[in-house]
């Protein structure tokens, strides 16, 4: 059988580079020419065998940009040559409560791509049909790959959170998720408020198109909010709860804070503010895949592209390693060295 080269988390939950047997698509699945994964944060659930039912070795990767090299059967309108991705979502059941509803990414028995079956650290992968989006032929594998995950988790809230053009969007973190952030809400027409812990990432922030900024490290946040007559909406990007509740305050009237960033430690809130301003808390989770197509096609049309670094697949831990420190500028995305 021809071989891949692949990367896999092992039994030690160490990262090894390894031959694997071209996978084979099977009903209802695609086979996918691998040209780039991003390395997301969200890798350490395989990485470190936390994520519950997890099978080792496992191949990680859920920021997957490529081609379909091969249609299994029962597949209606894909076929080989498309250039395609795959995100987190990486499939749904079709008959629990949610799918039968329609809402597809709150599936009780969700597939993710990476996770519950071997995703994009190799030069192929094989995933559900429903899982898979297009990617606009202008932009490049390497820009598409992060904006499966990171682009998705922070276009969707902000095109569905029920600001409209013109009101104040704050986006708190301007790390991996967040410089996404800032262009897509810029990009819709918001005025866009960056914040962020120090003011050397002021510049950057406003090439982003951040109308505002906000330092976190000097400035009271909620104050500095309420001095622009407040945010309609405040998406976090941040890990830590304690940030997250000092933004609260900075919320209007209506306002609500949008977390998709993950915290260990929990949220605290006044119920108090929430009551008197009518504010709210809610979480959202990523999105379908064809809420990543329309992330795509949005980044393409209006010039959104993540900030990236590169490494070839062989260096995945090297990768890995250096996003987990927060030294990456601002995803780091492997390639496969043919494209």
């Amino acid at each position: 059988m021809p071989k891949m080269k692949a990367v896999q988390v092992n039994a030690a939950r160490q990262f090894e580079v390894v031959e694997r047997e071209i996978p084979a698509p099977g009903a209802g699945q695609l086979r996918i020419r691998v040209e780039a994964c991003g390395v997301c944060h969200s890798d350490v659930v395989v990485k470190e065998a936390v994520w519950p039912g997890l099978e080792l070795p496992r191949i990680p990767g859920h920021e997957v940009a490529g081609v379909i090299d091969a249609v299994g059967s029962g597949v209606a309108n894909w076929r080989e040559g498309q250039r395609v991705g795959v995100g987190w979502f990486g499939g749904n059941c079709g008959y629990c409560d949610s799918c039968r509803r329609g809402d597809f990414v709150l599936c009780r028995n969700m597939l993710i791509a990476g996770v519950s079956y071997d995703g994009g650290y190799a030069e192929y992968m094989v995933a559900p049909a429903s899982a898979v989006a297009k990617i606009p032929d202008d932009l490049g594998a390497m820009e598409a790959a992060p904006l499966l995950c990171a682009g998705v988790t922070t276009f969707n809230p902000l095109r569905q959170c029920g600001a409209r053009p013109g009101d104040v969007v704050a986006v708190q973190g301007v790390g991996g998720l967040g410089h996404l952030g800032v262009q897509f809400a810029a990009k819709m027409g918001y005025t866009t408020v960056a914040i962020a812990r120090g003011k050397d990432k002021e510049a950057e922030a406003r090439q982003l198109g951040a109308h505002h900024y906000i330092d976190g490290s000097t400035q009271d946040v909620a104050a500095a909010l309420q001095a622009l007559g407040g945010a309609r909406v405040i998406l976090t990007t941040v890990t830590n709860a304690d940030a997250m509740s000092g933004v609260i305050g900075g919320l209007a009237s209506n306002g609500t804070l949008v977390i998709v960033g993950i915290s260990q430690e929990p949220l605290k809130v006044s119920t108090l503010d929430l009551i008197l301003g009518r504010r709210s808390v809610l979480g959202w989770p990523s999105g379908t895949s064809l809420d990543s197509q329309d992330a795509l096609a949005f980044s393409a049309r209006q010039g959104v592209r993540p900030m990236i670094e590169t490494m070839p697949l062989e260096r995945a831990a090297e990768a890995y390693e250096r996003m987990m420190s927060g030294k990456a500028r601002f995803r780091m995305v492997l390639t496969m060295g043919r494209m």
